[in-house]
């Protein structure tokens, strides 16, 4: 029964998106971080982007990726995105195994918040650039803080 399934909550992994060099127009860099202390393995990655742009309906190809593990404290990179797509909603589905347990986390951008003014220092990497954890986007949007 579905009541039966546990779905543990998903902690101490995100998505930095930064751009890879000083031309904000060229392709972001979209990365995978662990900041946790248990690896993470069998980690699957889906992205793509919807929305509507002048009130026609957009999207983008579903893409996927495969990462074999990510080391406590570590990142990798899962695939460069061009801004041309930053004004559709860019969604990240992340699933991956914990000591035989499946964890599995969606992580939104919404339309336009890929930009400079959400710039901030990315653990880890040592890099500006926009992350998205749950802890955070809860803050900002469900506190009236952003």
């Amino acid at each position: 029964m579905k009541k039966d399934i546990t779905f543990p909550s998903v902690k101490n992994v995100s998505i930095a998106i930064i751009p890879q060099n000083d031309d904000l127009k060229s392709p972001w860099s979209v990365y995978l971080l662990n900041t946790g202390e248990v690896t993470i393995k069998n980690v699957m990655v889906t992205s793509t982007g919807f929305g509507t742009q002048e009130g026609e309906t957009q999207k983008t190809s579903t893409l996927r990726y495969s990462l074999e593990e990510i080391e406590p404290n570590e990142y990798k990179a899962v695939e460069l995105i061009d801004p041309i797509v930053f004004h559709l909603n860019n969604e990240y589905w992340i699933s991956y195994w914990i000591n035989n347990q499946l964890f599995d986390k969606r992580y939104l951008f919404v339309p336009d918040s890929l930009n400079e003014q959400h710039f901030t220092e990315i653990p880890l990497m040592g890099d500006k650039g926009i992350l998205h954890e749950w802890e955070t986007y809860f803050t900002l949007n469900y506190m009236g803080l952003s």
